[in-house]
């Protein structure tokens, strides 16, 4: 595996690989690496001959007093995982390299971001959109894979590919989760023993949800205060929001209809950690 610090760099060997016919397939992370990470690793090895993983914490998607700072970072680890996992290049830059001084260019995709996370962290997803189009322009991927725990990051990134006319194909690979049903996140090791022991309340929740609504409850309303009770039985819970939205608009559904595509969602602190997941499908 090649390890490759420049983004100039990065591009000449993106440049050398297109030009001898290579597909290379690109997994953004910001380190931490676990198995969900690793599955897309997996998986991009079957999309392209040159498989591509980042490791950079991306600064400007962290907001005032989220965890940026204490964030995990241990290369030494990560690096083996993702050539063990299948990655040929593994691009680590700087923040410096990536965020140059004088730096004045962001992208905003509008509308989407605003609600659910963006609307919990202000200027979250002009961080994440801003960084991933800036990756797509060093990597020059042909396939780019994400994962569905990020349900909303995948929606944004979806329409900012679609509206900037990247030249690029999205592959969305489902959540990997711990046996007891948690997504699996590098926030999880943050949590106390029993804080982890409450945490699968949330994969329980949307599973109850989507129960609820394939046997017929097509009251919006009546799955989310469902979700809120059963997540609320737990002390150590304390809920940021509670979603079932259309799965492209975003906008919170007052009935459920069959054609609909439905994203439920959450967002839930156990102590200092707040954890995400959801659930997309189409009656």
């Amino acid at each position: 595996m090649n390890v490759i610090t420049d983004p100039s760099a990065m591009q000449r060997a993106a440049d050398g690989a297109r030009a001898e016919g290579k597909t290379i397939a690109f997994v953004p992370t910001m380190g931490a690496l676990h198995d969900g990470h690793l599955t897309l690793i997996r998986e991009a090895v079957g999309y392209g001959d040159t498989v591509v993983t980042s490791i950079f914490v991306n600064p400007t998607q962290f907001g005032q007093g989220e965890d940026f700072d204490r964030y995990p970072r241990d290369l030494d680890r990560d690096a083996p995982l993702a050539a063990d996992a299948g990655c040929d290049i593994l691009f680590v830059p700087s923040q410096s390299a990536m965020y140059p001084g004088g730096h004045a260019t962001f992208v905003n995709v509008e509308g989407i971001t605003e609600v659910l996370e963006g609307k919990s962290r202000p200027g979250h997803f002009r961080g994440v959109a801003t960084i991933v189009a800036k990756l797509c322009n060093i990597v020059k991927p042909h396939v780019l894979l994400l994962g569905q725990k990020d349900g909303q990051q995948v929606a944004v990134l979806r329409r900012m590919l679609r509206d900037l006319q990247f030249d690029v194909r999205l592959v969305v690979v489902p959540t990997v989760r711990e046996d007891d049903g948690l997504a699996m996140s590098s926030r999880n090791v943050y949590l106390t023993p029993e804080e982890r022991a409450q945490a699968p309340v949330l994969c329980a929740a949307l599973r109850m949800a989507e129960e609820r609504i394939r046997g017929g409850e097509s009251n919006a309303g009546v799955v989310r205060e469902a979700m809120r009770g059963m997540i609320t039985s737990k002390p150590l819970a304390s809920i940021d929001y509670v979603s079932v939205a259309h799965g492209e608009s975003l906008e919170e559904l007052v009935r459920i209809a069959p054609g609909i595509p439905v994203m439920i969602s959450l967002a839930v602190r156990f102590g200092t950690t707040r954890l995400i997941d959801n659930t997309t499908f189409t009656l």
